[in-house]
């Protein structure tokens, strides 16, 4: 009997239990993960029994995960270690690994997968969007921090998701609500903003987020659409061989793509391993049962490895460890400018 694979969609749910709608889709075959938001939230041991009937729902391969970051992108508050934003770690570099391990470490034992992190975008001064986000306003520091930052996490046992190739910080706009245009050229962008991702990915990133963001020097669709940005430069010359998680498919970035099941088809026929759609159902809904099931052992593998790579210790010993104590200590005493 074959071995089940995921599917290649990574969907929202309701509320902070399941609902039976929410149990029909998770059992759907293209469902292959699922991203938790603040709605979905109380308090660590509801998170927790959360997890576990998501698992029980989808009775296969599947993938849980949030944006985690710190700062302003952070889900989960009451309970957990209140990060700063990745720009904080400029004045604290010793910090960045240990809030790598001590983000990743938290989530894990609630029963998570992985956070889309860490961010490698590269603070301009200009984007409405990243700003703090980002580790720094240069490519070698930016990809210095990440790096830590991305030791921490897999010190903890969890895989890292840099994002937003290949750089969301060179353009103004926010691309959850149009679609950002960056005007520069290949060599521009190779010489700044591809720095990061190449670092990581000589290091050993496990998957990358491409932007809602369109390069027209380059190629006439935004990133996460294009096989020239995620074909040609992301696995030909910069040799990455992780998974590509798209961006949110509900975001304004990608209506350029078309409906909703079309934009899923290009970002997957363009290279995207998964696809993400968030805060719209009936968008969801549509995906899932238009999106043709074909197996891909080769994705089936990209996604795998993000799982958990081995178990996660129980809150309770996470929290008595001097590790976990001494670090959420001195995340706690940074200023108020950083928290």
């Amino acid at each position: 009997m074959p071995t089940p694979q995921p599917g290649p969609v990574m969907l929202d749910i309701e509320g902070v239990s399941l609902t039976a709608l929410d149990q029909e889709k998770l059992a759907h075959p293209n469902t292959g993960g699922v991203i938790l938001f603040t709605r979905n939230y109380e308090e660590p041991a509801q998170l927790a029994a959360l997890t576990q009937s998501i698992r029980q729902a989808r009775r296969g391969p599947l993938l849980i995960a949030v944006d985690h970051e710190g700062g302003r992108v952070q889900r989960f508050h009451a309970g957990f270690t209140r990060l700063p934003p990745a720009a904080a770690y400029t004045e604290f570099p010793g910090l960045a690994e240990s809030a790598g391990w001590l983000m990743a470490a938290e989530l894990l034992a609630c029963g998570l997968d992985f956070s889309f992190a860490p961010v490698l975008d590269i603070d301009y001064g200009v984007s409405e969007i990243i700003g703090d986000r980002a580790f720094a306003a240069g490519p070698e520091q930016t990809a210095a921090l990440a790096l830590a930052f991305m030791r921490g996490m897999r010190a903890a046992g969890m895989a890292s998701v840099g994002k937003h190739f290949p750089g969301h910080g060179g353009v103004g706009p926010d691309s959850h609500l149009t679609l950002p245009v960056d005007e520069r050229s290949l060599n521009d962008i190779r010489a700044g903003d591809l720095i990061p991702f190449r670092r990581l990915i000589d290091a050993g990133l496990d998957a990358i987020m491409p932007a809602h963001v369109l390069y027209p020097q380059i190629d006439p669709l935004p990133a996460g659409f294009s096989s020239m940005w995620l074909q040609q430069i992301l696995r030909r010359e910069l040799e990455f061989q992780g998974a590509i998680l798209s961006d949110d498919l509900n975001m304004a970035g990608a209506d350029c793509a078309g409906d909703y099941p079309q934009r899923a088809e290009l970002a997957l026929q363009a290279g995207c391993d998964m696809i993400l759609i968030c805060n719209n159902p009936a968008a969801a809904e549509q995906i899932l049962d238009r999106l043709p099931q074909i197996p891909s052992p080769e994705r089936a593998e990209r996604l795998r490895r993000l799982g958990q790579r081995a178990p996660a210790i129980s809150r309770a010993e996470l929290h008595a460890s001097p590790e976990w104590r001494r670090i959420a200590t001195s995340l706690a005493n940074l200023s108020p400018a950083h928290a």
